[in-house]
């Protein structure tokens, strides 16, 4: 009996300690692979704000573009101005759900319930000359919150391009959303029309005309998730999104 008891013991005391070293073998990988799982992060965003603004090369370093094209700043979403906080260590995404660092919408066409008072916004100049500025956007779709970028011409009025970079649409419907034939539709449309805000994401195909340049096809079979990239576009190119912050930008103001 006590023979039994005594490898039972051994059994489970052998147990204990192989899940103990298994467990400090994987928190050790987790903690040293932490810093590598923080600049892939980086990369992915710093990716997708450079192919929003179409200058993605994808035979160079990340990185790399990054650094040499872009300049990221953080403006007051109240006043449209810049203010003196760090863009490399700015969490907008945390800032939004922070009770000190945003507000509750009671009017909220984009579905984001919070609003955030201050954002990053991407700066790309050309020759010594603002060339494009790439502004974040998200709101809800079907079954998602959309997390992507727009990017404007230097004319502040002229789309240069939109992506997303995280959503939890469906495949082959909302999902869509990353089709680069429908990103194609985005380069060239008109944000403004006169003090109007006309951009426009359709439910079904522009049709030939005058105010084509201010409409974007919707997605095929998606409706629900057109009407609310629709709305959230409108939403953050709006008085309360960064409309204040672009008339500021044209003005030399911001």
């Amino acid at each position: 009996m006590s023979n039994n008891q005594d490898t039972i013991g051994r059994t489970l005391g052998v147990t204990i300690a192989l899940c103990f070293v298994c467990a400090v073998i994987v928190a050790t990988a987790a903690v040293s692979l932490r810093p590598l799982q923080q600049a892939n992060v980086v990369d992915d965003m710093n990716r997708n704000i450079l192919q929003a603004a179409g200058i993605f090369d994808e035979s160079r370093s990340i990185r790399e573009q990054f650094e040499e094209s872009v300049e990221a700043k953080v403006i007051d979403l109240r006043t449209g101005k810049y203010v003196d906080m760090d863009p490399a260590t700015y969490n907008q995404r945390a800032a939004s759900k922070d009770a000190e660092m945003s507000e509750v919408l009671a009017d909220d066409p984009a579905g984001i319930k919070r609003q955030e008072y201050f954002s990053l916004v991407y700066l790309v100049s050309k020759d010594g000359s603002l060339d494009k500025v790439i502004l974040p956007v998200r709101g809800y779709g079907l079954w998602s919150t959309l997390y992507g970028f727009i990017a404007l011409e230097s004319d502040l009025n002229t789309v240069a391009g939109l992506g997303f970079y995280e959503h939890g649409e469906t495949p082959g419907l909302g999902g869509e959303v990353d089709n680069p034939r429908w990103k194609a539709l985005w380069p060239g449309k008109q944000v403004r029309n006169g003090d109007e805000l006309a951009l426009t994401v359709l439910k079904g195909k522009a049709e030939p005309g005058p105010k084509q340049q201010y409409q974007v096809d919707g997605l095929s079979g998606a409706t629900l998730t057109t009407a609310g990239i629709d709305r959230f576009v409108r939403f953050w190119l709006g008085e309360r999104g960064f409309a204040t912050y672009l008339e500021n930008l044209k003005n030399g103001e911001a």
